[in-house]
């Protein structure tokens, strides 16, 4: 992370914690809910499977931008299929360094070649070891592993949503991590329950046994991209939500935190680790601001 950086994202922080300020530092935009798979946990793929134009993308990133949002996320679907002519995600990364976003991030499953190097960070979706990867995804796991392999940069960061049938792959996610070409940590989510997948929801003892395993690999040198701080308070659901400061856009509309906002009752069973710990640096908790520094400033 530049220094310059660095330092907006230090008094961003430090106005936020004195004055209770709400206002938005990160901001994810919906390329497309068009997406190549189907997977059991998703509940948000193939909607309407329209892919956003360019110009709409744009006038969006400029209303982030105008909001104070900095950190950048494109998501979908599955944001490598998205193209408006002979614009792609390339374009797009590029466009959003050249307005001033000072850290942009790409969401993907990984099935498609990763040639994006001009991005901080590919946030790749790793659900388990094969069986269980596969179980979730279909048959993706050799490819996608394939794909990480050749890619052109080592900005690649796994991403995992813990459920029913992946809870005991975590170390599995995290031997991975460490020892494959490419990758530069792992980052891990508890399945938030959408009407529709909560039967693959984990109970308060399964979470607090997800969590005793990541703290261990942590422990064991796997480059993790979360806050073991936070963890008691994703156990127990106990974090303050929705997040004021990160914001979603899809197809002109502006949602706070999440598209799940509207489920009613979702954000209290929230299971986004990112959602803890900036709820929690934002409200000043020492511990958070200490390890999150720690953890951004060797990550990004």
């Amino acid at each position: 992370m530049k220094f310059s950086s660095f330092l907006h994202f230090a008094r961003f922080g430090v106005r936020t914690i004195l004055l209770g300020r709400k206002d938005p530092i990160l901001g994810t935009i919906i390329l497309t809910d068009k997406c190549n798979l189907h997977c059991r946990h998703c509940s948000v793929n193939n909607l309407t499977a329209v892919i956003h134009p360019y110009p709409q993308i744009l006038d969006e990133m400029r209303q982030l931008y105008q909001m104070g949002v900095r950190i950048l996320f494109f998501c979908g679907g599955e944001t490598f299929l998205w193209q408006d002519g002979q614009k792609t995600l390339r374009d797009l990364v590029a466009q959003a360094r050249e307005m001033g976003f000072l850290i942009v991030n790409v969401v993907t499953n990984g099935t498609y070649p990763l040639d994006l190097p001009q991005a901080d960070l590919i946030l790749l979706s790793l659900d388990g070891d094969r069986e269980r990867h596969n179980a979730i995804r279909g048959d993706t796991y050799d490819a996608i592993l394939n794909n990480i392999r050749n890619a052109s940069s080592d900005n690649i960061c796994l991403y995992m949503a813990v459920n029913q049938i992946n809870k005991d792959a975590i170390r599995a996610v995290c031997t991975t991590a460490r020892d494959t070409k490419n990758v530069r940590a792992v980052s891990f989510n508890f399945h938030t329950p959408y009407p529709d997948t909560r039967e693959l929801a984990l109970s308060r003892e399964e979470k607090a046994a997800c969590c005793r395993t990541i703290a261990q690999m942590m422990k064991e040198g796997t480059p993790v991209f979360n806050l073991k701080s936070a963890f008691p308070y994703l156990i127990e659901n106990r974090f303050p939500t929705p997040c004021h400061q990160c914001v979603v856009m899809e197809n002109g509309k502006l949602s706070t935190c999440g598209r799940c906002i509207e489920v009613p009752g979702l954000c209290q069973q929230c299971g986004y680790f990112f959602v803890a710990e900036y709820t929690l640096l934002f409200r000043g908790n020492l511990r958070i601001i200490a390890e999150m520094l720690r953890t951004y400033l060797r990550y990004i």
